[in-house]
Order: C-alpha cells, then structure tokens, then sequence
C-alpha cells in the first residue's frame, strides 16, 4: 500500500488578498510587457524587406503566427486572444493572413489569404533566418492562396476561384422565432462572370475562410472553386438555377454567411 508523507511549516503564514492581487498584478504586467517587446520585434522584422523569388507555381509569403491571437476594439484598444487552448477548429485558430514577397501577377507587399493548413513545415523555408520567432516564410503552392487584397484595398479571388454567399429559406408557419433554413449545396455567387447567379456546387465546397480584417476584427469570406479552364481538375460550380435567382433578386430567399446574418439581397 502506497503512503505519503506531507511536511507542514509552522512559521509559513499566508498572504492577505491585497497582498495576492499584487502578485498577480506584477505577474500581468510582466506578461504584458515581455508580450508588448515580443510584438514590437515582430513588427519591425515584417516591415524588413525580403530579396527571396518565387519558382513557377509557388508564391512566396511572410506570416505574423500571433495575427489571430488579438483582437482590436472599435476605440482601438486591444486585447490578446489565447485561441489555441480552447478551440480545435483550425481555420479559426491558424493564421490565413500573410504577405506577398515574390509571385506572379500579385505586386509585392500585397495581402493575401491563404488555406489553414498552409503554413506548414513542408513549405517553410528554413534557409531564410528570421529575427523573431513569429514571423516565418513560407513558399505555397498557388492553389493554397485563395484571395488577395489590391492597391485600393479590395479584396478579391485569386485565379480559380470564385466568391459567394449561401442561400436561405425563411421559416413561413405560425410559429415565432424559427430561424431560416440553409439551401444545401447551393451558392450565390459574388465574384466573376456567374456574379449576382445562384448555383449549384459540388457537396461541401463552400470553404469559409476565417480571417483578420483591416480593422483588426475578424472577418469571414466564402469561397469555392471555379474556372473557364476546361482542363481544370478541381472544378466546384455544376449549374446555374435561374429558379433559386429569382428568389433571391425577389426576396423570397435570404443569402448571407451564416443563419445569424442572412438577409434579402437589397
């Protein structure tokens, strides 16, 4: 049978609750200040410029790993978000947000949205040394890099894809607070020659990528696969339903990214 002993200091006093909340205060603002140095480097290293060039279907990026760790208020106070500990879904924990360095057809210093899984060792470049632990560099291939933001701030799909925003169908019984049911399969699409059309796509090919705005606030935007390329493999969008786009210029059908915030489309 197991035994434990526990020895016991008579002369260990214990400590007031003022005495306490200075110990956690001094420990938060320690925290904060070791947290405040660390950032302050990462912002002076992803301002440096890079000479590193990009090979034929591969873009080069840089990425903060902390961009989705902090949240700005609209009075531009910020606040540190832990989202690793409580939250297994990765396309709200990982970074998507980086920046071009070489590519083609994208100007260099461009913002670009990425897949969540992208920054992976497989495309880190480890030859490159970076001053700070959180701004890393990677090479992605093309078809990992879903948006980008041009010189007038716009965000906009990147070749082979395509913007849109799911289809709902608003509840029409006697019963209050019943919320609208989403169009399975089925997207308005925003962006390109099917924009302002509602079509039909593959099974689960809206990806929703999760991103940080401009604001510092998190923002969401849909996207799917589409090209004219008859060649192109990984094609997403099968038919256009003019009967599903005359409920949404009529109405009758709510679209948006979410049950939450889906409205009629004027």
């Amino acid at each position: 049978m197991a035994v434990k002993y526990f020895l016991l200091n008579p002369e260990k006093k214990s400590l007031s609750k003022d005495e306490i909340q200075q110990i956690e205060s001094n420990k938060t603002g320690l925290s904060e200040t070791i947290w405040s140095a660390r950032e302050q480097k990462a912002k002076e290293v992803f301002e440096e410029e890079c000479t590193l060039k990009h090979t034929f279907g591969r873009i080069i990026v840089k990425a903060n790993l902390q961009s989705k760790n902090e949240h700005s208020f609209s009075d531009g106070t910020k606040i540190r978000l832990e989202r690793q500990f409580n939250n297994f879904n990765r396309r709200e924990t990982q970074p998507v947000n980086a920046i071009v360095i070489s590519a083609d057809n994208i100007p260099t210093g461009s913002e670009i949205l990425i897949g969540h899984n992208a920054l992976h060792d497989s495309n880190k470049i480890f030859s490159y040394k970076s001053k700070s632990p959180d701004i890393q560099y990677f090479s992605l291939p093309e078809y990992d890099c879903f948006a980008w933001r041009n010189s007038e701030g716009k965000l906009q799909p990147m070749s082979n894809f395509e913007f849109g925003l799911r289809v709902f169908k608003p509840y029409e019984g006697n019963i209050a607070g019943i919320k609208p049911m989403q169009i399975k399969n089925v997207l308005y699409i925003t962006t390109g020659k099917f924009k302002g059309l509602v079509c039909h796509t593959v099974e689960a090919s809206d990806y929703t990528i999760i991103y940080q705005g401009t604001d510092g606030k998190e923002a969401q935007v849909i996207r799917i696969r589409h090209s004219d390329d008859e060649d192109f493999d990984r094609e997403e969008v099968q038919a256009i339903s003019h009967y599903l786009t005359d409920g949404v210029s009529s109405g009758t059908l709510l679209i948006g990214l979410t049950v939450s915030d889906c409205k009629t489309l004027n």
